[in-house]
């Protein structure tokens, strides 16, 4: 048995359920308490909450008329798209029970979005989930149903965000323990949704959430091996914010927002101009177009937030959703990747009860169902390993004994 392997049967089945209960509540509870500040910057959050800590929080915008709100609500629990595009990707694993990759955005993801009908929160209402999704996800209808295009060259021309990261998580459970494999995995499946360093940050993602299932480990380490795996901007990004985030432990949360974003602005020109608006149409900008120099903001925010505070669950994602812009995709990165490091021990019983009423979901149930899922995948790649074993141990005890050696 391989040390892999021993990692893998070290973690099922108990652990492994334990874990990805938490992995799917820490998305649901950073994209809930991220959502109804989203776009705002650090200094309007704090005017106007000083600081968001409960699922009670009220949405900045749900005092204006619903048609400025595109008659959506938000708070009080309600989640948004990254959670429901996670729920569709365990959807699909469980549909397949195998290893995904472009041509199942092409053909699961589509058909997630497009044709299946689901209660969607923020609408108050059933419906495909492409009716609340952000551009760049229907991006993935259109190149893929309407275009027809060769799968792996789906992501090619997409605005370039974080729109294939946030919902990649489950890709990182399918491959627990080994992060290059997870890195791989989302890069194949995810080039049909993104590009550039929207493409990287999956893959980088994955591999951070796969690395919080090693026992034993700690946020540090899996930092560390998100660094390894990481390409480019998106490198360079991690590595620069996990400098300074050892030296910030401590610090006060607008000192620490202040340091991080002023780094992140030399990979992501945004800053806390994230709304778009009729007078931005024309304008010339290097943000959301491919760079290997550039790198989205969630995912180095997410992780050095986790490195300021010791890799703590709750904290980690208050900051990281206090430090304003987009939110909900730093907490549900934080969410996922911590979640899956301490288990269901950080789970609050209050939480999952306002998240699967306000959502209609359960999400115990959800996280149980992709267990067995990804226990199948995870023993079946097991047994793989071990057939190819057998096979080449086989074909190398045909040859002389010097020519193994010289192998």
């Amino acid at each position: 048995m391989t040390e892999l392997d021993k990692r893998k049967q070290t973690i099922m089945p108990t652990s492994l359920r334990g874990r990805v209960r938490a992995m799917l509540h820490g998305i649901a509870l950073g994209d809930a308490l991220g959502a109804p500040v989203e776009k705002l910057s650090a200094a309007d959050i704090r005017a106007r909450y000083g600081r968001v800590t409960s699922l009670e929080a009220r949405w900045h915008k749900m005092d204006l008329p619903p048609e400025q709100r595109n008659h959506r609500v938000r708070g009080n629990g309600i989640v948004t798209d990254d959670t429901l595009m996670t729920l569709a990707l365990m959807d699909i694993y469980a549909d397949t029970r195998r290893h995904l990759d472009a041509w199942d955005m092409a053909d699961g993801m589509v058909r997630q979005i497009a044709w299946m009908p689901r209660w969607i929160p923020e609408m108050q209402r059933e419906a495909n989930l492409i009716d609340r999704l952000f551009y760049p996800e229907k991006w993935i209808f259109q190149r893929h149903q309407l275009a027809n295009c060769d799968p792996r060259q789906g992501g090619i021309g997409n605005m370039v965000n974080c729109g294939a990261a946030m919902y990649i998580a489950p890709v990182g459970v399918v491959n627990a323990c080994d992060p290059r494999a997870a890195y791989d995995e989302a890069i194949r499946f995810a080039e049909g949704h993104q590009e550039s360093y929207g493409l990287e940050a999956a893959g980088v993602f994955a591999a951070a959430v796969a690395a919080a299932f090693i026992p034993g480990t700690g946020i540090e380490r899996i930092v560390e091996t998100a660094i390894s795996v990481a390409r480019d901007g998106t490198r360079a990004a991690i590595s620069d914010i996990a400098e300074q985030a050892v030296t910030l432990k401590g610090v006060d949360h607008a000192s620490v927002v202040e340091r991080f974003h002023g780094i992140i602005a030399r990979y992501s020109p945004m800053g806390d101009d994230v709304n778009h608006t009729a007078a931005r149409a024309g304008r010339l900008s290097a943000a959301y177009q491919p760079s290997r120099l550039g790198s989205i903001e969630e995912l180095p925010l997410a992780l050095g937030f986790a490195l300021v505070n010791g890799g703590e669950f709750r904290k980690s994602i208050e900051d990281g959703i206090n430090s304003g812009r987009d939110t909900d995709s730093i907490g549900v990165m934080a969410g996922a990747i911590l979640g899956a490091l301490h288990g269901e021990s950080i789970i609050v019983e209050a939480d999952r009860q306002t998240l699967d009423a306000a959502n209609r979901l359960d999400l115990t149930a959800a996280a149980d169902r992709f267990t067995a899922t990804a226990t199948d995948i995870l023993l079946a790649d097991r047994r793989a390993r071990e057939a190819a074993e057998r096979s080449r141990d086989s074909l190398l005890a045909d040859l002389p004994t010097a020519s193994v050696v010289n192998l």
